[in-house]
């Protein structure tokens, strides 16, 4: 039996993304979708639920509005969801979000598997389940491809730049997955009636012993954004060296 969580964010459904006035995205009257890494992290919670029995909770931290995402994934198999919405919460850079989310992990006991998607599309960081991870301090193997369960450990198929890398873990560990590595299963008749009647567990704050968090309490700001095609990083590589280099003349180094 696992006990799986798995993180879930809604992101426009555009690539014209604007910044409002408190340096964050603007995102009122643009459809909103599930993170497509998010929708692989979520099937294959469903696969090792199907697998070796246990549940699947969703969670997101987000407006009001991204209840409808979580009754979606209930509506595809997902048996619970968690959703951390307060005004307090908006704004909040990687580090809080991990932040917010690992007091969600604690008060609801822990899990065995957390999955999360490697990265959003409105953000490109890859940071928070990696950061949640160490905050758990439970192991993370990110960029997930495949990964199943078996005799208590993990194993799974790590994407590179150079090819595929396997990893064995004991759990609880955390995963995150590329997107389109799995594709997410169609709702169901029966999950659309779950989804229609199922209680969302909501979490403010307080409700998680949170004393600070969103824009105020983020140590990083977004000030600029811009798009570019799938796939199509403007990117290079550099040695170690280069990289001390560059840190050192940007007197980032002790």
């Amino acid at each position: 039996m696992l006990n799986i969580l798995v993180c879930l964010k809604q992101v426009p459904d555009t690539t014209e993304v604007k910044l409002s006035s408190s340096l964050t995205l603007q995102r009122d009257f643009v459809a909103q979708v599930m993170n497509p890494a998010d929708e692989s992290a979520l099937e294959l919670g469903l696969k090792l639920r199907d697998q070796h029995g246990g549940k699947v909770t969703v969670i997101t931290m987000g407006p009001a509005r991204t209840e409808t995402m979580l009754r979606e994934a209930i509506s595809r198999g997902a048996d619970e969801a968690v959703q951390l919405t307060d005004s307090a919460f908006a704004g909040a850079d990687t580090l809080v979000t991990a932040q917010c989310l690992k007091a969600a992990v604690t008060h609801l006991g822990g899990f065995d598997v957390i999955l999360c998607g490697r990265r959003a599309v409105d953000g490109e960081t890859g940071q928070v389940g990696p950061m949640l991870a160490a905050m758990l301090d439970i192991p993370c193997i990110a960029n997930m491809t495949e990964a199943k369960v078996e005799d208590g450990k993990m194993q799974a198929l790590q994407l590179t730049e150079d090819g595929v890398n396997t990893w064995q873990t004991p759990l609880p560990v955390l995963l995150t997955l590329c997107e389109w590595s799995h594709r997410l299963r169609l709702p169901t008749l029966m999950g659309l009636k779950k989804a229609r009647s199922a209680k969302v567990q909501l979490f403010k704050p307080a409700d998680l012993g949170i004393t600070s968090c969103g824009l105020k309490a983020s140590p990083t700001r977004v000030t600029k954004v811009s798009s570019s095609p799938v796939g199509v990083r403007p990117c290079k590589k550099i040695s170690l060296d280069e990289v001390i280099k560059a840190l050192e003349e940007g007197g980032m180094l002790p």
